[in-house]
Formats: C-alpha cells, sequence, structure tokens
C-alpha cells in the first residue's frame, strides 16, 4: 500500500504569521464550537424518557416539568459564561478563571474534569452519531464499533488541516441540522393546525415499568431523569476556552455566538421535547421493555418524530436522520477545539509535557488533537459502542467545571468591586455578580444530584479518572519544578572547564566509520585518546590488534575481556574507573556509527552502540558523541586509509 504524503492529508506547512488568518468569524465559530451543545439537544429528551420508561408509561409527563428546569438551567449557564468571556479574553474557561480566583488546586479539578469530558465527548457524541444511522439502516448495528473508531479518525485528520478548515468543513452540515429541525417544528405545526393526530410509531407499545416507585424512589427517578437530560448543557463552556480562535474584536464574537448558539439550543430542545410528549414517543434501554425482541434496534426519540412529523415526505425524515447522525459525529469537534487549547495552556503552565503546547505544521496543537483521538477511540472500545453505557459516565466533568468556573466568576467580581468607582460600572458588576452566583448555586446543586444518581451507573470510573488525572499533573508539574531547580545557575555563574578531557573511542574493526572517528577524536585535541575494544571473540580480537598494528594508527588499543560476551557492562565498567580516578576530569566517548540508505538498515546496525549510549546518558562526567559515516557511492576504499 502506498501512503498519501503528509501534505496530501493534511495540507501545506502555514508560517506563524498566518496565525491570524486562521482565526475565525461567528459564522464559522458556530459550528466548530457549538456544535457539540447543538447535538445534544439530539439525545437529550431521550434520555430523559429512558430513566422515566423505568417506572411506566405514567411517569413520562414528568418529561414537561423536568425539561423546564433543564431549560432554566441552560439560560443561567450560558449567561454566566458570556461574564467569563468578557473577563477571561485569553480563553482556558473554568481553568483560568479558578486559578485566577481560587487556586491551583481548584483550578487542577477544573481542568481534570474538562479533560476527562472532553474525551467522552467525543466517545459519546460519535456513537450517538452511529446510533442514529443504525436507526435508520439497522443492518449495520453489528459495526458500531468499526464505524465510530473510523469516525473519530476522521474528525481528527479534518482538525489536523486547522481551524479555520474545520470550521468550513463542519458549517454545512451543522446549519443543516439546524434547518432539518426547523423544519421538522413546521411540518409537525402545519400538520396539528390542520387537525391531523400525529402519533409516533411507538405509541401504541407498552412502557414495562421495571418496579415500583413512590417516596423517595420516585424522588430518586425524577433526580436520575433530570441528571441524564442534563446532557443538554454538555459543550456550552467550550466557547470561553477558546476565545482566542475568534476574529477580533474576540470576546465580543465570542459572546455573541454563545448568545446566538444558546437561543437555537433552547428553541430546539423544547421543541423537541414537545412534540416527544404529544406524539406519545416511547423509548427504552432494553427492546423488550417496549415488546420488541432482545435483539432489536430501537429507533431514536428524534427519529419517531421526524418519521411522525413528515408524514408520507420520506425524504425529509432521511434527510433529518442523516443530519442528526452528522452534527452528532460532528459534535465531537467541540472537544477536537477545546481539548488541545486546554491541553496547551496547562502545558505552558508547566502541568502537562511540554510537546503539548507546541503547534503543528497547520498551527493547531496536533499532540493534544492526537491524544484526544487516543483516549476516545479506547473509550469506545471498552464499551463496545453503548450509547447507554458512555452516557452514564458523562457530565459528572461538565458540572464540576460549572461550578468552579461560576464560583471564580463570584470572586472575580469581588475582588474589582472595591476597585471601581463608575456607578453604571458598577451596577454592571453587581448584575454579573448576581448571574454568575445563581449559575454557581444551581450547577452546584445539579453537581450533587448528578454525582448521587449516577455513581453506581458507572459514574464511580470518572470520580476516579479525575483525580488520577489531577495527581498525574501534580507529578508532572513537580517534575519540571525540580528540574528547573536542578539546572538553575547563578547570576554571576560561568561556564567551568574540566581539568581535563580524556578521549575514548569505541571499536570492533578498522573500517572507514572507525577511521573517522578516531580522526575526530583527535581533532578536538583531548588529554589524551584510547581506543577501546571489547573481546568478545579472541580470533576477532587477534585479527583486530594485527591490523591496528599494520595501519599504524598513534592511538593505544585496550582490550577488554568479556568472558560472558557482553560489551556494555565491560566498557561501563572501565569508563566508571577511569572516572574514579580522576572525578574532576571528563571523558568523551565517540561511538562510530554507519548510517545506511535505507530507513530499515537501521535496524540491522548500530544496536549495540544503541544500548550502550542509553546506558551511558546516566553516566555523570561522561559525553557521548555519536560520529555518523554515510557512504558515498562514489568513494573508494583507499580515500579512508591514514596515508591517503
Amino acid at each position: 500500500m502506498t501512503w498519501l504524503p503528509k501534505t496530501v492529508l493534511l495540507g501545506r506547512p502555514l508560517r506563524t504569521e498566518q496565525l491570524r488568518e486562521t482565526l475565525l468569524p461567528k459564522r464559522l465559530a458556530l459550528p466548530v464550537f457549538c456544535s457539540d451543545p447543538l447535538s445534544s439537544v439530539a439525545y437529550a429528551t431521550e434520555e430523559t424518557l429512558l430513566i422515566l420508561a423505568l417506572g411506566g408509561t405514567a411517569f413520562l409527563d414528568l418529561a414537561w416539568y423536568i425539561g423546564l428546569v433543564i431549560v432554566l438551567l441552560l439560560t443561567v449557564v450560558i449567561a454566566s459564561y458570556r461574564q467569563t468571556c468578557h473577563a477571561y479574553p485569553h480563553g482556558g474557561g473554568a481553568y483560568a478563571v479558578s486559578a485566577d480566583n481560587l487556586g491551583p488546586t481548584a483550578a487542577l479539578t477544573a481542568a481534570s474534569a474538562l479533560l476527562v469530558d472532553y474525551v467522552l465527548t467525543v466517545a459519546v457524541s460519535v456513537v450517538a452519531g452511529v446510533a442514529a444511522i443504525t436507526s435508520a439502516a439497522p443492518a449495520l448495528s453489528g459495526h458500531a464499533v468499526g464505524m465510530s473508531v473510523g469516525f473519530v479518525v476522521l474528525l481528527a485528520l479534518v482538525n489536523l488541516r486547522g481551524v479555520r478548515e474545520t470550521g468550513r468543513a463542519f458549517a454545512i452540515p451543522t446549519y443543516g441540522f439546524v434547518l432539518g429541525i426547523y423544519a421538522m417544528f413546521a411540518f409537525a405545526v402545519v400538520r396539528m393546525a390542520t387537525g391531523t393526530t400525529i402519533r409516533a410509531e411507538s405509541a401504541d407499545l407498552p412502557v414495562h415499568a421495571t418496579g415500583s416507585f413512590a417516596g423517595l424512589a420516585l424522588v430518586f427517578l425524577v433526580m436520575r431523569a433530570f441528571a441524564s437530560g442534563c446532557t443538554a448543557l454538555t459543550g456550552v463552556e467550550a466557547i470561553s476556552n477558546g476565545v482566542p480562535a475568534f476574529a477580533r474584536p474576540k470576546s465580543h464574537n465570542a459572546a455573541t455566538t454563545l448568545a446566538v448558539m444558546g437561543l437555537i439550543s433552547v428553541s430546539m430542545f423544547v421543541g423537541i421535547t414537545i412534540l416527544a410528549l404529544v406524539y406519545q414517543v416511547h423509548v427504552a434501554s432494553d427492546p423488550t421493555a417496549l415488546g420488541l425482541p432482545a435483539d432489536a434496534s430501537p429507533p431514536t426519540a428524534v427519529a419517531q418524530i421526524a418519521r411522525a412529523s413528515f408524514g408520507d415526505v420520506h425524504l425529509l425524515f432521511y434527510y433529518v436522520q442523516a443530519a442528526t447522525a452528522g452534527i452528532l459525529i460532528l459534535a465531537a469537534n467541540t472537544a477536537f477545539s477545546g481539548f488541545p487549547t486546554l491541553a496547551s495552556i496547562l502545558a505552558q503552565d508547566r502541568y502537562l509535557p511540554r510537546q503539548l503546547h507546541h503547534r503543528g505544521d497547520r498551527l493547531v496543537f496536533s499532540n493534544g488533537i492526537v491524544l484526544l483521538s487516543l483516549a476516545a477511540v479506547g473509550l469506545i472500545v471498552a464499551f463496545d459502542a453503548s450509547v447507554t453505557a458512555l452516557i452514564q459516565l458523562y457530565i459528572i466533568g461538565v458540572f464540576v467545571s460549572f461550578t468552579l468556573s461560576q464560583a471564580g466568576m463570584v470572586k472575580h467580581w469581588n475582588k474589582l468591586l472595591p476597585q471601581t468607582t463608575d456607578r453604571a460600572e458598577r451596577v454592571r458588576m453587581h448584575r454579573s455578580r448576581l448571574i454568575n452566583a445563581t449559575g454557581a448555586t444551581f450547577t452546584g446543586i445539579v453537581l450533587v444530584i448528578v454525582l448521587i444518581t449516577k455513581f453506581t451507573h458507572g459514574a464511580w470510573i470518572v470520580t476516579l479518572a479525575m483525580p488520577l488525572l489531577f495527581l498525574t499533573m501534580k507529578g508532572v508539574r513537580s517534575h519540571y519544578d525540580t528540574v528547573a531547580a536542578e539546572l538553575a545557575v547563578a547570576p554571576d555563574a560561568r561556564p567551568e572547564r574540566p581539568s581535563r578531557n580524556h578521549a575514548i573511542v569505541l571499536v570492533s574493526k578498522i573500517d572507514a566509520p572507525t577511521m573517522r572517528a578516531i580522526g575526530y577524536a583527535q581533532s578536538i585535541r583531548p588529554d589524551s585518546v584510547v581506543a577501546l575494544t571489547v573481546a568478545e571473540e579472541p580470533e576477532e580480537t587477534a585479527a583486530l590488534r594485527d591490523a591496528w598494528d599494520r595501519h599504524e594508527m598513534g592511538v593505544p588499543l585496550v582490550e577488554l575481556e568479556s568472558p560472558y560476551r557482553e560489551i556494555s557492562r565491560p566498557a561501563l565498567s572501565y569508563i566508571r574507573g577511569l572516572r574514579k580516578e580522576s572525578p574532576r576530569d571528563v571523558i568523551t566517548v565517540f561511538i562510530p556509527e554507519y548510517v545506511p540508505e535505507r530507513w530499515w538498515g537501521q535496524l540491522l546496525h548500530n544496536q549495540s552502540a544503541l544500548r550502550l549510549k542509553a546506558r551511558l546518558l546516566f553516566t555523570p562526567g561522561v559525553m557521548v558523541t555519536s560520529v555518523p559515516y554515510v557512504p558515498h557511492p562514489h568513494r573508494h576504499a583507499h580515500e579512508h586509509h591514514p596515508g591517503a
């Protein structure tokens, strides 16, 4: 198989000064940052109905009240994050707000929650999109894992091409989904206004209760349904994390985009919830609860609503299904925008490896995109591409970051208020603080509900993963701080020359690489030069000694015995012995290396040298110098003779 060149897959590299050209206008920022919250409405109502169905058909009407509370919560959170966009135009979202106002512990807690949430966003969104495809084409159900992994890889490749390229690629599917949902609403309104009675295909299927729910059991069921429906809020924070990616004025454009996203999300969520209840949509995670075979793939709530709304216009039904599948898969792009940006900020603060801070050829954080893809693929495979299983892990991290972010914003306004004398500005700050305080209170309460109701259903995995990630980031920071302290020099420090420099050239036979290494060792004018060989085979060692004398190398040859046919241990012992004799001296070990023309030739050469080099790197006072020898096709052997 011939691999496509990197430039064909990802595009030509961009110069650093072209970064401004990659900034996003609002029309492209919406599909890049808002595909997740916009798509969440495709399954938020369904997740609420799934839990209420555990109590039977009678409890489905509770979705009216749960939906109203979710709409209120979504409105408050969006209003809160608009304040964050203006107050923190450099991005970072909950991490930046918490670091500035609540301290490093809260900041890392928010960061760990967001990183875990972004990975889950990719996994859940892609798997949900594949579920929409299999609802329209049940024959593909057995290939859900492979399809999901394939879509993650495709999304990674698109994002590696650049932010602006991503916006262009995802604009049509995102706006197409919104148009399809509003068209579905329009058909429903017109048909019902003309007296048509519309019922979902599952309306007549009985929903069998899994138990008796009353008192505390009923309260717990409602809380669990509410927690599942709160998936409608996922991805709201992505815009506040990615403010730097917006065109100027950054904060204004980000806040405006967030408001537009909120208006669209709320209207679609309300419309889908109303139609699901009016059409009497029945859903269940267990197909047998609907009287269907155990191996059946029940249609999603949106699929049932679309089929019922469009009636005989089947083309529009398939359009909505395709658009839903597309937006659900593209919803993962919100994480592909947020995760690498947040990881870059964390890397800059030395909480993650520095490689995550660097931009790739296309001015995106390529290493973060690859890391996110690998983590999401691992989750998809581990949970067999099951939306129901993955959704239980979801939104814990969302509400941890929501709560910390809004609490941090309250403290932010508390710090600024005493410093402001302008009356109008103080009124604005008081209003902003009230919005953020309300948001912190609401999301804090929801976080407790989500933890209580989802912990035993899989959320314990997230509550374990977040502390582990937190400790990992603390460990990375501790390592970087330790290294910085070890490498620091005093203000008046000057380079210190070693007492002497002893050169050792490792040899196994006399050939062109050996000649070059000895010549280079002599050129640096060390205090002494010796050639070192390890006698693995007596015959080869004797042949080397004879050749050494014939060539009159002018450098003494030191032979080390190796009864166990090792190379590294005798050489290391000899070098460390020299170090003990003269601790203030420096030893430079020269390793001749043949560089083959083909990449696979490296596997056949230099393996002993690589092992020894790896060991020598951990030996104090020893410098290791590789002397590469690249053969030239027209070079003749006599050119390497000492007398040539």
